[in-house]
């Protein structure tokens, strides 16, 4: 099996069985965006407690590439520090940039690599950490 293939089925997976879609229950800081390019659109919830991502949902719709990223996203950020969390936020944009990024930090994220070939297609993968980065900052505000 190629690379490239099996970096599709990693995507498909994460499009067609989403991990951590659904609503938090009780005390969640949470943000709505919407893509207004093509229309996709999530709201995403973070339960954050001493500083680490207890709980991380999102509802959504859109593109298999921005719905993917959302759920890959959870799992990626879900257990972390916040300061982790921004680490592996910044290098989904390395990424996204087709730049040199760190492929520990980011593991099964690496699959949407080949995003960054098309470039319309890039806001529909970072959808989902442009609504993480904001609820972070956000949250440091006090809002």
């Amino acid at each position: 099996m190629q690379l490239d293939e099996l970096y599709r089925e990693v995507i498909m997976d994460h499009y067609m069985h989403p991990r951590n879609q659904g609503q938090i229950e009780g005390d969640a800081l949470s943000i709505d965006l919407k893509n207004p390019t093509c229309g996709d659109e999530i709201t995403l919830q973070l339960h954050v407690e001493d500083g680490v991502v207890q709980d991380v949902r999102f509802k959504g719709a859109g593109c298999s590439i921005s719905m993917a990223s959302a759920s890959m996203m959870t799992e990626a950020v879900r257990g972390k520090s916040v300061e982790e969390a921004m680490k592996i936020s910044d290098e989904f944009r390395k990424l996204m940039k087709g730049e040199e990024a760190n492929e520990e930090l980011l593991d099964d994220l690496e699959a949407l690599s080949g995003v960054c070939r098309f470039p319309a297609r890039i806001k529909c993968a970072t959808l989902a950490w442009n609504a993480l980065d904001k609820t972070v900052k956000n949250s440091e505000k006090g809002e």
